[in-house]
């Protein structure tokens, strides 16, 4: 499970000169308020922002005073982001969002470390910070998620890059309440920019021709412009100027008709919105996210004044259909305050960081790459530690997709290694692109690209990235050697490391931040599932050792320590009937024969490579305590930390181990009361699913125990 801070901190940084008052609010200060004011965070949400007014939308609201805003020396949204950084550093924000100014999030984000939310209200390619591939890929690598206010500005960013990253972004649309109509008058009004880019030279001509044909109508003007060179002169028309967005509201209220005729590319169209919510009949062009504002308007075919005085004509002269319009465009609002808050809460929530207060997510998805065996015929299914982890995940109610790495390069072996790898690069990367995991976990693979992990955290930048590794750590073992080696090659790319041996052996191994921890064996309920001490074996003594759990055979002419310390136990139990399997030219088993073999024998020795070391054993315990043979180790391998004396054997040398193999091959009934109290203990306590468990709330950075 993921656990998140309870009372999580808010940092909302608006644009620069952002409006944020009930004098002159602008879209973004709209936005930000009206979702602010239903959000179960206000409480911890605080607001950025640099304006002259002093009437502000919420009282949540900070305005950044600035020395250089009349500087011609000096840039006031440097100066703006340095005071922002400033008071960041003080306040320690868990979450940064940021509305609309890419070059904002990289100012800030290049000096304040945290979680970001980026909010585009407009169209990114347009935008200095975004126009470029490069921007765009730095704004999804250095945030946890972008907002857009329309499908149409996503579409725009997402222009020339990989539409599988749409994963790390969501639209979420301007808002509004739903209210109760009131009473129509024969009012026609627009809202926006009074220029030609909003459509303002068209609605002059249409409205003009209108109001002389229908003199019992009226129309309204409500917005400014710096440059102004449009003006209607006509005695039904009455242009408002900017009026407060309360007041901009009740108008519509009133109106039968609204018009938003524009030419260029509406990012999105919050007056047509507010417009429909309210009842009026709405005429839109279709550019941009205008037809994203709902389903119940009349779009313009042809965005020219002869196109909107029919099309104002017709909703006047044919009532059943304007009066269709204003019911079905107010009872069917595709655009809630309450719904789509609820959304960006969720969306705060996913954004935070791990840590030990309350939980968010019970569900988690995780990648699992391991050698699944299926280049050999799965002749290591019982062994296979990757598999057990699968299980133990699945079992503890998370979502699991496994990646078999040494299977699918040799399924697409190509005549160079360098291109079958790169082949394989570009698998994981669209398969994570497709699943999104939360943590990557895999073990024993030399097939990862350290651009692969980068671009795992473009994608994905609260990824938790862990790895296990089940060989020995121990002096004098020249496999050793090469194995810390391997743990070596991710260990700066893991937040965690798993291993089989205590980790306070590990001398030789630099430990990032304590991130490296020891695991047991773990057994499995589907695959450790005989109780050999309630059979009748005909063997007394098993075990099994190979040269390698990829070779099906032994190897010419190698030997260890441990044939030579065989050939020594053998001399000294020739009364016993042992069953041994990679030792005096006799091939090691596999499989379903190695069950056949195991469960035929009644006690098993577990003997590993290398001198003892502390916690350390192959695998070959699950197998063998797990099935409910009674098993002989080395003191010194200190299994006594888990494991008493009435749940396996301890022996403290070669004699002692002989005289106990001889001593419990004749004492049946206490040789099965220890083998089954061996069992049990071990399912107990290193099953797959604690096991699996263990090491999510290590990854997720709890205070996890393995006992």
């Amino acid at each position: 499970m993921i656990l998140i801070k309870k009372d999580f901190k808010i940092a909302t940084v608006l644009p620069y000169k952002e409006n944020y008052s009930h004098n002159k609010a602008s879209a973004a200060s709209l936005w930000v308020s009206e979702f602010y004011k239903n959000s179960k965070y206000k409480k911890k949400n605080f607001i950025y922002g640099n304006t002259k007014y002093k009437n502000y939308l919420t009282k949540n609201y900070k305005n950044i005073l600035l020395k250089s805003i009349n500087s011609k020396l000096k840039s006031s949204t440097n100066e703006y982001c340095d005071k922002l950084i400033e008071e960041f550093k003080i306040k320690k924000y868990d979450l940064i969002e940021i509305h609309n100014r890419p070059l904002i999030l990289k100012r800030i984000a290049n000096k304040i470390k945290s979680n970001y939310i980026f909010y585009f209200h407009n169209d990114p390619i347009s935008m200095k910070g975004s126009i470029s591939t490069d921007e765009r890929l730095w704004i999804l690598n250095n945030v946890e998620k972008i907002i857009f206010v329309s499908e149409y500005v996503r579409n725009r960013f997402f222009i020339n890059l990989d539409e599988k990253l749409r994963a790390k972004t969501e639209v979420v649309y301007p808002s509004v309440n739903k209210v109760k109509l009131k009473k129509k008058y024969k009012y026609i009004t627009f809202v926006g920019k009074l220029n030609s880019s909003k459509g303002y030279d068209i609605f002059k001509k249409s409205i003009v021709k209108i109001l002389d044909e229908f003199s019992d109508w009226k129309a309204f003007s409500i917005g400014d412009e710096d440059r102004r060179s449009i003006y209607i002169k006509h005695q039904n028309h009455n242009e408002l100027g900017f009026i407060s967005h309360a007041k901009v509201l009740n108008l519509l209220n009133k109106s039968e008709i609204a018009v938003t005729p524009s030419r260029w590319e509406e990012p999105f169209g919050r007056t047509a919105l507010e417009a429909t919510s309210r009842g009026c009949a709405t005429i839109i062009s279709q550019k941009g996210g205008l037809p994203e504002t709902s389903d119940h308007t009349h779009k313009l075919k042809k965005i020219n004044s002869n196109e909107l005085y029919k099309s104002i004509k017709k909703i006047i002269l044919n009532k059943p259909y304007r009066k269709s319009l204003q019911l079905k465009s107010s009872k069917n609002i595709k655009h809630l305050i309450k719904n789509n808050t609820i959304t960006i809460d969720r969306i705060r929530l996913e954004c935070m960081p791990i840590s030990n207060f309350n939980i968010i997510k019970n569900k988690l998805k995780i990648l699992n790459i391991y050698n699944q065996g299926q280049k050999l015929d799965h002749r290591l299914f019982n062994i296979s530690i990757g598999k057990k982890f699968s299980n133990g995940f699945i079992r503890n109610g998370h979502d699991v997709l496994e990646i078999s790495d040494r299977d699918f390069i040799k399924s697409n072996r190509s005549f160079s290694w360098n291109s079958t790898k790169q082949t394989f690069q570009k698998h994981l990367i669209e398969t994570f692109k497709n699943y999104n995991p939360d943590i990557l976990f895999f073990g024993h693979t030399k097939n990862l690209e350290d651009n692969t992990f980068d671009e795992f955290k473009i994608i994905n930048k609260n990824l938790i990235i862990s790895q296990w590794n089940e060989d020995p750590i121990m002096s004098g073992l020249d496999y050793s050697k090469k194995n810390i080696i391997n743990i070596k090659r991710y260990l700066n790319y893991c937040d965690h490391t798993f291993i089989t041996t205590n980790e306070s052996i590990l001398k030789t191994v630099d430990k990032k931040k304590n991130n490296i921890h020891f695991f047991f064996i773990p057994v499995d309920k589907n695959i450790e599932c005989f109780d050999v001490f309630k059979l009748r074996p005909q063997k007394d003594l098993f075990y099994a050792m190979s040269h390698g759990v990829n070779r099906a055979v032994l190897k010419e002419g190698v030997e260890d320590d441990r044939i030579n310390f065989l050939n020594k136990l053998v001399k000294k139990i020739s009364d016993i009937n042992y069953d041994f399997y990679g030792f005096s030219n006799k091939q090691p088993i596999w499989g379903n024969n190695f069950f056949k073999s195991l469960t035929n024998s009644k006690m098993a020795l577990n003997l590993s490579r290398g001198k003892p070391t502390k916690h350390y054993s192959s695998n070959r315990i699950a197998s063998v305590m797990g099935n409910g043979l009674l098993t002989f180790i080395d003191e010194k391998v200190k299994m006594s930390d888990f494991f008493n004396k009435n749940e396996i054997i301890f022996y403290n040398n070669i004699n002692d181990l002989a005289e106990k193999i001889r001593f419990y091959s004749k004492k049946d009934e206490l040789r099965k009361k220890i083998a089954s109290n061996g069992k049990k203990k071990y399912f107990k306590l290193f099953n797959e699913q604690r096991v699996s468990k263990y090491i999510l709330d290590v990854s997720l950075g709890n205070n996890a125990k393995l006992l």
